[in-house]
């Protein structure tokens, strides 16, 4: 199920009708005699207003309006709940598929600081639930449903950046997307780049390449497609622990892909793009957080190109895994920072509105939506 990325696992999202949210409306619009000028004001609709209703676009002809209402695929999501919390600084949605599926998205806003500019960053589901089963992970925990399309993983993005417009201002942009939400984006490889490939478009989202960040459990085939593809985008891999016994247990595709095939997969990443891996840590007391485990980890990751991002793990239901306390946390970033590997803590957000992947999902659906 991991690597089924086929026909099968979005044939529940699919319609005959072409997206509202895609590259393909601009053939649609050649198809139906438009100008190409017509294109251009949807797109200023969509991707730079933030408007999704095509009775709304209020430059475009009324019987142009009405065919796309007619015959276009709507805006996918529909907002279910939606949560903030840090001082509106985040903000978890919770939307309702088209199928009736549930799936849910972050916005985390920073404020700016003498050492960098206000960064405004969306995390985006690529699936409805996850196949991987990491036990200590709320979305593994629901199961598998489906695969996103790449319309449904762009609308997440849009919808928060209309939020963030709403929140500031005009001026207001999203300055970038992680695909860390439900899901493991490279089992939906296909979707996840047609998804990718629209956040980069100018004539699209705009955002650019190497403001995306793919997260993956450790698919090492699909790290290796990665690195072939054209655009930069950024990596991340959930390892959580330094050794194929410990990661066996915590994340099970190691057992098909272990630690040294998926750093192989990630020096071949880095040889490509020239652009560090950060590898993801969920503390979890006296499982993996032991000084022991750390001088594991450096000696690991030796003189590879790569950042530790230590992750204060969030309580789950149902789950026996439990946070490590923070001096623990900081014992191990020393550790880690001693022998040469860059190392910074992740600042917690969003504990009170289930701020956790599939968190808030399973809260409001508990036989899994």
């Amino acid at each position: 199920m991991i690597e089924n990325d086929g026909e099968a696992g979005t044939a529940s999202a699919k319609s005959s009708r072409p997206q509202l949210i895609g590259a393909d409306l601009a053939d649609v619009f050649r198809t139906w005699g438009e100008p190409s000028f017509r294109y251009q004001q949807l797109a200023r609709w969509i991707y730079g207003e933030y408007i999704f209703d095509p009775l709304s676009m209020r430059d475009l002809p009324r019987r142009l309006r009405q065919k796309l209402m007619d015959e276009i695929e709507p805006f996918p999501l529909a907002l279910v709940d939606e949560r903030s919390a840090d001082r509106a600084q985040t903000s978890k949605a919770l939307f309702r598929l088209a199928d009736g599926s549930l799936i849910e998205s972050v916005l985390m806003r920073y404020p700016a600081t003498a050492r960098g500019r206000a960064r405004r960053t969306v995390c985006v589901s690529s699936q409805v639930g996850c196949a991987v089963g990491c036990p200590f992970c709320a979305t593994g925990l629901l199961g598998f449903k489906r695969h996103l399309t790449a319309a449904e993983i762009v609308s997440q993005v849009l919808f928060f950046a209309g939020r963030a417009r709403q929140l500031e201002g005009s001026d207001s942009r999203i300055t970038n997307v992680v695909l860390m939400g439900e899901g493991e984006p490279l089992a939906n490889f296909r979707e996840v780049w047609s998804a990718v490939e629209l956040l980069h478009d100018p004539d699209a989202v705009g955002l650019g390449a190497r403001r995306v960040t793919i997260s993956t459990s450790g698919l090492a085939p699909g790290i290796r497609e990665l690195a072939e593809r054209r655009l930069p985008v950024g990596l991340a891999v959930s390892l959580h622990a330094p050794t194929d016994d410990l990661r066996d247990r915590l994340v099970p595709i190691n057992r098909k892909y272990p630690i040294a095939d998926l750093l192989q997969a990630c020096q071949a990443y880095i040889l490509a793009t020239g652009r560090r891996v950060s590898f993801e840590y969920a503390m979890m007391r006296e499982i993996n957080d032991g000084v022991e485990q750390a001088v594991a980890l450096a000696q690991l990751l030796d003189g590879m190109l790569a950042h530790v991002n230590l992750i204060p793990l969030n309580l789950v239901d149902g789950s026996p895994f439990l946070p490590t306390a923070r001096p623990e946390i900081n014992a191990f970033q020393r550790a880690l920072q001693g022998r040469g590997v860059s190392c910074t803590v992740r600042a917690t957000r969003g504990d009170v509105i289930d701020g956790a992947c599939g968190q808030l999902r399973a809260r409001l659906t508990p036989a899994g939506g």
